[in-house]
């Protein structure tokens, strides 16, 4: 199959491209950086610098690539984390997500491309009432933090747009990611003690390596699957469970424990909602449609032993708080 990846120089980009070329797919890979053409073309994809707002660039990218599907992975966070102000760090992605799907669905259709699949998010933006974990039927949060509402509505608007196209569109909700190659951030926070278990902690959070997310998208992508599809390890779980035995794995001091009204002047909303109202996300719908299991079907074992660690420090832990 040719395949089409938007935004391929990012952390998922780097696993997907050799996973699909290790099925045998033809790949074109798109980046807005002249500076990743190479690594593109080491990974064994036939690179091309793409604009993912430039509409005009975008069509004449997918048309010279004949693709048989599109794999929309096109993301941009720039900066550090700041969860104060979500929508602004989320900027350029909701506009990706918005302007840019957009874009390679009109490139899509123009090129007659049967097949399109977009990267979106399980976890702050699930329903906050009801069970811990939720599954592909349950809604999304109606009363999104202030901070969120601008990235809630691009996610609601990609979902909706990509799966309302005439073609084959799948949305793969991705849990929170993690895997070496990817923003030391969240470890840092955590060996600093800048990462606290807010209230009891009781937000549940899903997980999933970014190796797990490559073989998820490609068998995906094969089987033909449309709708919407959570991809997730099979172990959802409290921060009070996850963070003091990712600080363990860090070898970092225990994590400090805050009670929301402080959390809340210190952070804002947006964390302790996540910290203690998150609900995490089942990706059974897509095991029982597919033969897809999860390398590491639990974060403990992930966490420990495919963090990405060299013999004395824990490697970058993958960067998502991405929603």
């Amino acid at each position: 199959m040719r395949v089409f990846v938007a935004g391929a120089a990012g952390a998922i980009g780097r696993r997907l491209i050799p996973e699909l070329v290790r099925r045998g797919h033809h790949v074109t890979a798109s980046t807005r950086s002249p500076d990743k053409l190479a690594l593109l073309r080491e990974l064994g994809a036939a690179p091309v610098v793409v604009d993912g707002l430039d509409g005009s660039a975008v069509g004449e990218a997918v048309a010279r690539a004949e693709p048989d599907a599109i794999l929309h992975q096109m993301t941009s966070l720039a900066g550090g984390a700041d969860l104060r102000h979500f929508d602004g760090w989320f900027a350029r992605t909701n506009e990706l997500r918005t302007r840019g799907t957009a874009h390679l669905l009109a490139a899509a259709r123009a090129a007659g491309v049967r097949r399109f699949v977009a990267q979106s998010y399980t976890g702050w933006n699930n329903t906050r009432v009801g069970g811990p974990v939720k599954t592909e039927d349950d809604p999304l949060d109606p009363e999104p933090a202030r901070a969120q509402r601008e990235t809630m509505a691009a996610i609601q608007y990609l979902e909706r747009t990509v799966c309302g196209a005439p073609l084959q569109g799948l949305v793969l909700r991705y849990g929170n990611l993690y895997g070496p190659g990817s923003s030391a951030e969240l470890a840092a926070l955590v060996r600093k003690r800048r990462m606290p278990i807010v209230g009891e902690g009781g937000g549940v959070w899903s997980w999933i390596h970014l190796d797990d997310v490559a073989s998820a998208t490609a068998t995906a992508l094969e089987r033909g699957l449309t709708g919407v599809y959570n991809v997730t390890d099979e172990e959802p779980a409290p921060v009070a469970t996850w963070l003091p035995y990712l600080a363990d794995v860090l070898g970092a001091k225990a994590p400090l424990h805050l009670p929301r009204w402080v959390a809340r002047l210190a952070a804002g909303e947006v964390v302790v909602r996540w910290m203690t109202e998150g609900r995490g996300a089942s990706s059974a719908k897509l095991r029982a449609a597919t033969d897809w299991r999860p390398k590491w079907p639990s974060w403990r074992d992930g966490f420990r032993f495919a963090l990405g660690i060299d013999e004395k420090v824990a490697a970058p832990f993958a960067r998502q708080v991405v929603a």
